[in-house]
């Protein structure tokens, strides 16, 4: 008898990703469709369609179940056993939403093994291309539903966040007020990550906590939908919502399709999908107190947080490992490309030339502190390069290696005073985990 394994799924924006690990945790199997170059048919970039008014970006539903099929396909070629599956889970894309037509539960639950089932399922979505968190067209939305919250500091009380454009009532009450019809015919919408639990278990999977977090429809602290945001949104839509679930938890066992078709044990079990924040966060296995810190394109603060103040800047989710406690997640645009640009300017383009510069500069930089921000910043909303001499005076410019430093500090000081205004308090077991490009570089890892 072959030896247990488990399947996790990444439903991406550029790609759908499978990982197979045995009871080591070893990687046995993994693969990979790219959108664009494995599925041109869809005339994806990206992975998406942005549309004549910049701000609208969606990506075609059936891509991703076609994707699903096509990596079955790949995996049965390649000689995997799917038999010695125990249990799958996976993650999607946050803020990505799936609009199911009435009547798609049973299409769902009765797909012929004999078709791939992006043939059986072409005709169950009301909305063929779904809002993706790329979207940026409900500005109004989200004004009408900070008004009916009494203002943003509430609803980001209630659901963790203020209100956002890319979140999915915002999109939900977009498609509501264009087209009522079209939202009329949907019995059930679902996230990227509850949509791919559904496929494998052929019924519609919960929404779980933490990807159901960043929506602003849920209350994170009762883990319940609020009325006044559903309200505020849409009619009926908590019955096409359906309740949330703690994001570890068991729905089932696989759909009797992929037992057919592909050979997986009737027993094989599903565990609730989650969106890819939440699933980064439980992926590098941290604990209470930790800092996990992705420094890439953008740098992205996840941490770990028994008691949190949401505020107007980042985002409070419900944790995806311990559903009594929370995760705050900040997002800042200028992290890899800003640092590449001081490098640049102040080190020759050089990386070596760079972290001898922070090696010959003392930590506090004498006082000099900067912030830089080429493009605008999310947190806070800021742009321009602004720096401080050690009387606190603005000066134009520093000394090449007084920028370089000023550049690292003034980039951590400012993750950690955000950090610290949405409740994280740095203990003396905080450990800092550190993934993406320049985590490579040890000398700014010791600016951490």
């Amino acid at each position: 008898m072959a030896a247990p394994c488990y399947l996790g799924w990444d439903f991406s924006t550029q790609q759908l990703k499978v990982i197979a690990i045995d009871e080591q945790l070893r990687v046995i199997y993994e693969d990979n469709v790219h959108f664009d170059k494995d599925l041109p048919e869809f005339k994806t970039q990206g992975g998406v369609y942005i549309h004549s008014d910049r701000l609208t970006v969606t990506s075609p539903v059936l891509m991703w179940v076609k994707a699903l099929d096509m990596i079955l396909e790949k995996m049965k070629s390649s000689g995997f056993n799917f038999s010695q599956v125990r249990a799958m889970s996976g993650a999607g894309q946050q803020h990505g939403s799936v609009y199911w037509k009435k009547g798609s539960t049973q299409i769902l639950k009765n797909a012929s093994s004999e078709l791939p089932l992006h043939q059986s399922l072409k005709g169950c979505f009301s909305v063929s291309n779904s809002p993706i968190w790329m979207d940026s067209s409900t500005a109004s939305q989200c004004r009408a539903l900070e008004k009916a919250l009494g203002g943003a500091q509430h609803l980001a009380s209630v659901t963790g966040s203020r209100a956002y454009e890319r979140f999915t009532g915002n999109q939900i009450a977009k498609i509501y007020s264009q087209n009522p019809e079209v939202y009329k015919q949907t019995e059930r919408i679902s996230l990227v990550s509850s949509f791919a639990a559904s496929l494998f278990l052929g019924a519609y999977a919960p929404i779980d906590y933490s990807d159901g977090s960043g929506m602003n429809l849920l209350q994170i602290w009762e883990k319940a939908w609020s009325k006044p945001c559903l309200d505020a949104c849409a009619p009926g839509l908590e019955e096409r919502l359906g309740c949330p679930v703690p994001s570890h938890s068991v729905l089932g066992p696989i759909s009797p399709y992929y037992s057919q078709r592909y050979g997986f044990s009737p027993d094989c079990k599903i565990v609730a999908f989650t969106g890819d924040n939440p699933a980064s966060l439980a992926g590098m296995r941290l604990q209470e107190g930790d800092i996990a810190i992705s420094l890439g394109t953008s740098d992205t603060l996840f941490l770990w947080i028994q008691e949190p103040t949401p505020a107007l800047e980042g985002h409070i989710l419900c944790n995806p490992v311990d559903s009594q406690t929370y995760m705050a997640l900040l997002c800042f645009k200028n992290g890899s490309l800003m640092r590449e640009r001081i490098r640049d300017d102040c080190a020759s383009g050089s990386w070596d030339e760079f972290s001898k510069a922070l090696s010959s500069t003392a930590a506090g930089n004498s006082g000099n502190l900067g912030f830089y921000f080429d493009v605008m910043e999310i947190t806070p909303e800021a742009v321009g390069i602004h720096r401080f001499n050690r009387d606190n005076q603005k000066v134009s410019r520093f000394p090449k290696e007084v920028e370089i430093r000023a550049l690292i500090e003034g980039q951590f000081m400012a993750k950690r005073i955000h950090a610290e205004k949405l409740g994280y308090k740095v203990l003396p077991r905080t450990r800092i985990l550190a993934t993406g490009g320049a985590s490579h570089n040890k000398k700014i890892l010791q600016g951490l």
